[in-house]
């Protein structure tokens, strides 16, 4: 049963995911042993070696290891938020704020750093207007409002994108727009994994530290309000918790989807709703999952294939089968 799984299950995967970390530095173009690759990680292999892996490799690898966390932990604190397993960190409109952010940038020209800063501010920017609208919108249902408002403002920011892109210059700005769109970690550097990791981190212990409030959440508010939580400040810090590292997170690697709303309904199945339980099990699989599906984008071919791609037709079967295989379980 889900209590029965975690002892093993939590040990197994951070395993399974230093050796799949270890492995990722040794594959692609320029392949590498378990032992040269280590070499070239402590800056004493082939010179040729180092580079690859200390400039190339392994911002790739750390990179898709907190993108995965950060998308994983915010899907399921949004699930747990708005009481949906069928939720994702973008219904607030974080992911299409980030994305117009950055696709404005790249219309404008701007640098790599101003297209970053544009999109993290963009997603921000996107959620705390759902939030100030849902405020002046006078409703019983506050949860509601707040994913219609999301949804209706990811809708006009998706406009105003598709608007960008035909109004880019097809042979220069559109190439870059569409392949930023699909989500990609192949310009990755040390110094942006050095920028994000702070925020995925204080954003991920802050969650757990609040898991057991967090719970509460799942109860009607005026039960958690009867047990002494006060829902709208926890609301609040929960949906700003989510907001700031999924943008951060975007602005380095794009729009990957599927990583936020399959993967905490997988952690669920092994381990239960509870957050205490939910919130380690989803960053070690959306973790393992988006480092699996970079190193194969990146190894299976002389073509690289946009992260946000193989994360939908991957995602995408197995949540079906994941839904096939609960309807029948209910049956």
């Amino acid at each position: 049963m889900p209590r029965a799984v975690l002892p093993y299950s939590l040990p197994l995967l951070l395993i399974t995911l230093i050796g799949f970390a270890a492995l990722s530095l040794t594959l692609g173009a320029y392949p590498l042993g378990l032992l040269e690759s280590l070499h070239a990680l402590l800056g004493t292999g082939e010179p040729i070696a180092v580079q690859v892996v200390q400039d190339i490799r392994l911002p790739r690898t750390l990179g898709a290891i907190l993108v995965g966390a950060a998308l994983a932990a915010a899907g399921a604190a949004y699930q747990l938020l708005f009481r949906n397993p069928l939720v994702s960190p973008d219904i607030l409109g974080v992911s299409s704020g980030a994305g117009l952010g950055a696709v404005l940038g790249l219309f404008l020209g701007l640098p790599v750093l101003g297209v970053q800063s544009l999109a993290f501010a963009g997603g921000l920017a996107a959620v705390a207007l759902v939030i100030a609208l849902g405020k002046a919108i006078q409703h019983a249902d506050r949860t509601l409002v707040l994913v219609l408002t999301g949804v209706v403002l990811g809708a006009l920011a998706g406009a105003i994108t598709s608007l960008l892109k035909i109004l880019a210059d097809p042979y220069d700005q559109l190439p870059a727009i569409t392949f930023w769109l699909l989500g990609s970690l192949s310009g990755i550097q040390m110094a942006e994994v050095w920028v994000v990791a702070p925020v995925v981190l204080v954003a991920c212990s802050a969650l757990y530290l609040l898991r057991w409030r967090l719970n509460v959440l799942s109860l009607p508010e005026a039960e958690a309000n009867a047990l002494g939580v006060q829902v709208k400040p926890l609301r609040i810090a929960v949906i700003a918790l989510a907001t700031i590292m999924t943008s951060a997170v975007v602005a380095v690697a794009g729009v990957i989807g599927w990583i936020g709303l399959l993967i905490p309904h997988a952690a669920r199945l092994l381990v239960g709703p509870s957050l205490a339980r939910l919130l380690p099990m989803s960053i070690l699989m959306g973790s393992l999952f988006l480092l699996l599906v970079d190193t194969a984008s990146r190894s299976l071919g002389d073509l690289e294939i946009p992260l946000g791609i193989l994360t939908a037709l991957v995602g995408a079967p197995f949540f079906l089968g994941l839904l096939l295989r609960r309807a029948g379980a209910n049956h």
